[in-house]
């Protein structure tokens, strides 16, 4: 029954309702999650409403209606195409790829704190995109943050012995290559000259300033290839979420499905990477933060990914607001926040005997 409670004391589960498209087709669905995702994707609209109005040089609340009906002209044209609809695009995009490659994570680690940060990938990916400014002209950025972000995933899995299957060893494995990834990078900055390890620094630490529709491409891309990717392998992620025997017992292929969550991971984090830097804490908060909204025990795909798109839109908007003399890249703001909720998570697990 709908209406039949799962714990004492708690409240009714969500009806799930089924939509049909004809006569073969149809699609199951819970109230509170399409409810969820909807207002969820109004945030994400107004925040990039108030992106495009906020400031000297944004554009008035008519003029950007206008633009429903008409293309924009003069400097409305400039802010919209040159000044802040790539970058907001850009947020929107890597915040989507950040919250389901931590979705992806974390489902099948079954552990909270599996993100890519976590686990070197982010380090490992900003390695790959600095060691370009090494060697030009070799790889482009994104395939290198890629490789970067593939190998240090790697010698995380192998670290682990079980595959990011112990939580512990999966942590200390990450800080380690991490560490490594780190000392790489410095080695670029150390190497190139004074205005490229100005601009790698900047990179670094996660930013959106000066952002075009390349990168919009780029992002746009990944999401359209990997998204229905990772859309596909949910009901076996939901099985894997319960247990390796009990996934098996169910028909799933668990090694199988765990690889290439991984792989489909890596490559949203390290494209992400590669147009915005390693912006820190968005793939661990969003997947957690879509938990508590939707109400279930696996986030999926959708909502993850509107929820990396609303921190990292709207702390990219915060940080236009602040005025410190210089531009604050976005990735020091989400560090001071992801930081706190960190704490809270290893303090959490660690209660629960986890760590």
């Amino acid at each position: 029954m709908s209406g039949a409670r799962t714990r004492a004391g708690t409240r009714p589960a969500s009806r799930t309702l089924t939509f049909r498209v004809g006569r073969k087709a149809s699609f199951r669905y819970r109230r509170r999650s399409l409810l969820t995702c909807l207002l969820l994707t109004a945030a994400v609209i107004l925040v990039g409403a108030f992106t495009l109005t906020a400031g000297d040089l944004g554009l008035g609340w008519g003029e950007l209606f206008s633009l429903v009906v008409s293309p924009p002209e003069g400097s409305a044209s400039f802010v919209l195409e040159r000044l802040r609809g790539p970058r907001f695009l850009t947020a929107v995009g890597a915040g989507m790829a950040l919250g389901v490659a931590g979705s992806l994570f974390q489902t099948v680690t079954r552990n909270p704190l599996g993100s890519p940060e976590v686990v070197g990938l982010t380090s490992g990916a900003a390695a790959g995109a600095a060691a370009t400014t090494l060697w030009p002209g070799y790889l482009p950025v994104p395939v290198a943050a890629v490789l970067g972000g593939g190998i240090a995933v790697g010698l995380v899995w192998l670290s682990t012995g079980r595959g990011f299957a112990r939580p512990g060893k999966l942590i200390v494995a990450g800080i380690g290559i991490s560490a490594v990834a780190t000392a790489l990078t410095s080695l670029a900055m150390t190497t190139v000259g004074e205005q490229q390890a100005q601009t790698l620094a900047f990179y670094l630490n996660g930013s959106l300033a000066s952002r075009s529709w390349s990168h919009v491409a780029t992002i746009a891309v990944t999401l359209v290839l990997v998204l229905p990717a990772a859309a596909a392998l949910q009901r076996q992620l939901n099985l894997v979420s319960l247990g390796d025997e009990m996934a098996e017992a169910l028909g799933v292929r668990v090694v199988r499905t765990r690889t290439i969550a991984i792989l489909l991971a890596v490559v949203l984090a390290a494209c992400a990477v590669s147009v915005c830097g390693p912006v820190a804490f968005v793939a661990l908060v969003a997947p957690q933060i879509a938990l508590r909204l939707l109400g279930v025990s696996s986030p999926g795909v959708v909502a993850p990914a509107l929820v990396g798109a609303l921190v990292l839109s709207l702390s990219d908007f915060t940080v236009q607001q602040i005025d410190v003399g210089a531009a604050l890249p976005v990735g020091i703001f989400t560090a001071a926040l992801g930081s706190l909720y960190l704490g809270y998570l290893l303090f959490g697990e660690a209660r629960k005997g986890v760590l």
